[in-house]
């Protein structure tokens, strides 16, 4: 069985709860991971050892956005200035 999830890294997050999240893509939902080994072995009441195989593969990574943006330089600026200035004209 493949399933798919985003994780989210987050050092920095103010909640213990928010520094490390995983989402199904589609509907955002944090998966029951019982629920699924339960699914994958059929369900039936009883008791069970289990071996559970956890193998990750990054098929995408969006880094983090920056907290802070630094100053533009006064060179910058006012490229930036003249040209939003040529845009207004």
């Amino acid at each position: 069985m493949t399933k798919h999830y985003i994780l989210s890294l987050n050092p920095t997050a103010k909640h213990d709860w928010d520094r490390c999240i995983l989402r199904d893509p589609i509907t955002a939902k944090r998966p029951e991971i019982a629920k699924l080994i339960a699914e994958a072995i059929g369900a039936e009441p009883g008791t069970y050892l289990v071996s559970v195989n956890i193998e990750v593969k990054v098929l995408e990574q969006v880094p983090a956005p920056q907290a802070e943006q630094l100053p533009l330089s006064a060179v910058e600026y006012n490229t930036e200035r003249a040209q939003l200035q040529e845009l207004a004209a």
